[in-house]
Parts: C-alpha cells; sequence; structure tokens
C-alpha cells in the first residue's frame, strides 16, 4: 500500500471502521498506512449498508457518530451536517482523550477481534482487493 513513517519506509496497511455500538462491524476499507485517516472519511460513510428494522424504511445512516481527534477537521463535520448525523468528535487541543474513550473502546475492541486473524495481522497479499476480501470475511465471522 504506502510506506508507514514509523516503520522506516516500510510498506503498511491501514484498517478503517465503523461499528454500530455493540461493537458490530457495518463498513470497513484498506488504505496504506501513510493515508491519513480524514481521507476516506466520507467513503466510509458512505459504505454503511441499509439496516432493515421492524417496520418503515431501512435506515441508512446512524443517529450519531463517535470519532477521535483523527477526524476533527471542517470538512469532516460538514459530511456529517449534510447527512443529518450528530457530530460526537472530540476536539483537538481541547477535549481529554478519557472522555472519548468511553465509546472508543468499542471500536478498539472490534479491531482486536479483527487482528486474531493471522492474515489480517501480518499481511502476506500483495493486491490489496484481496486483502480487502480477506477483511470482510473476516467482519462476516465477527458479526456471525
Amino acid at each position: 500500500m504506502g510506506p508507514n513513517p514509523t516503520d522506516r519506509g516500510r510498506p503498511g496497511t491501514k484498517h478503517h471502521l465503523v461499528t454500530d455500538a455493540a461493537g458490530l462491524p457495518l463498513a470497513v476499507l484498506i488504505t496504506g498506512a501513510n493515508v491519513h485517516d480524514c481521507k476516506l472519511f466520507e467513503e466510509l460513510l458512505d459504505s454503511v449498508p441499509a439496516v432493515k428494522g421492524p417496520r418503515g424504511r431501512p435506515r441508512k445512516r446512524p443517529e450519531k457518530l463517535h470519532a477521535d481527534k483523527g477526524y476533527d477537521f471542517p470538512f469532516c463535520r460538514q459530511a456529517l451536517h449534510r447527512r443529518r448525523i450528530k457530530v460526537r468528535i472530540a476536539r483537538r487541543g481541547r477535549d481529554s482523550s478519557n472522555r472519548l474513550g468511553r465509546q472508543r473502546w468499542v471500536v478498539e475492541r472490534t479491531l482486536a477481534w479483527l487482528a486474531s486473524y493471522r492474515r489480517l495481522t501480518v499481511r502476506y497479499e500483495r493486491r490489496a482487493d484481496i486483502h480487502e476480501a480477506f477483511s470482510v470475511l473476516a467482519c462476516v465471522l465477527v458479526c456471525h
């Protein structure tokens, strides 16, 4: 994918993940380790599938979204406002990480579940589409 500066230029992969309140994965994207999180924010929001409820139209968007300080940019907030999603993003330099950690651990737990699959922990595939397919398969297994 791309060189990760903390790994001294070796290629790395980053998993971007959207989960529900229980930690079940709704959408996953794969990028290079040198790509900033906010670059794929809108694409990740749009990749969440519609969820069928008991009655009526399927709900496409969540009510509110919790995110860490990596997404504290005006265009990320505007993307949420356009989709009528309540913004719960920690502000850089103002909010402490402890308050957001109450909801953030759900996503971290899901990432730990995905890391239990060796194919995702150590990347053996050269092609990104194959690695993304294994990520989607791992998400299906976590949901099952």
